[in-house]
């Protein structure tokens, strides 16, 4: 039987840590012994730090995004283009596309993807509010930027037939080579996504 060497206190920063993504128990008992051993430079300050981000982060009614306002940082920017609305499966997704620098629109955050296995259905998603933003006045373009997965994909294919109805144009992210990327390291599904997407040279 294992034997606990820490406290309880010890014990709860290790399991707490080991519910992060990418930490099992090994990787979280090591990140709390960094902690703790940084206790002055590392552990009070991200303690300060996760104590007030608790109290302060928000979700934007508007768009779904987490920031300390709400309307959030993004909505609140005169300087993006009103009539392109870029459809996200997550924050994390908006936050990757705003380091891309490549869009400078407004966003909808749906908060996950039509999943029938994981019991995901429509209503379990930000869509009334999606229908409802599309259909605003000045609203021309619908950028579909989900994720290339089977329930990503499913998603978009029932977002446009939601705003099928709407004088919008749907469209979607191409899907293929990567820049820098090489043919011979590319799956077969990349490959086939890129040669029917291909366009004028």
């Amino acid at each position: 039987m294992a034997q606990h060497v820490a406290g309880p206190e010890i014990e709860r920063l290790i399991q707490l840590l080991a519910r992060l993504p990418g930490l099992g128990p090994r990787s979280a008992r090591r990140a709390a012994l960094h902690l703790i051993k940084k206790r002055e430079t590392l552990l009070n300050p991200l303690s300060d730090a996760m104590r007030i981000a608790n109290e302060r982060i928000v979700v934007c009614s508007t768009c779904g995004n987490v920031d300390t306002s709400d309307p959030c940082t993004v909505c609140r920017d005169p300087k993006r283009d009103p009539s392109i609305l870029v459809v996200v499966e997550d924050v994390s997704d908006l936050w990757a596309l705003e380091r891309s620098g490549a869009v400078s629109a407004k966003y909808h955050v749906l908060g996950g993807v039509l999943s029938p296995l994981d019991g995901i259905r429509p209503e379990h998603l930000n869509l009334e509010r999606l229908v409802a933003r599309a259909s605003e006045s000045g609203v021309n373009e619908v950028i579909l930027a989900l994720n290339a997965t089977v329930d990503g994909q499913t998603t978009a294919h029932y977002i446009t037939e939601l705003l099928a109805h709407l004088p919008v144009k749907v469209t979607k992210l191409a899907h293929g080579v990567p820049v820098g990327g090489e043919l011979d390291y590319l799956d077969e599904g990349t490959l086939s996504a890129a040669i029917r997407q291909r366009t004028s040279f």
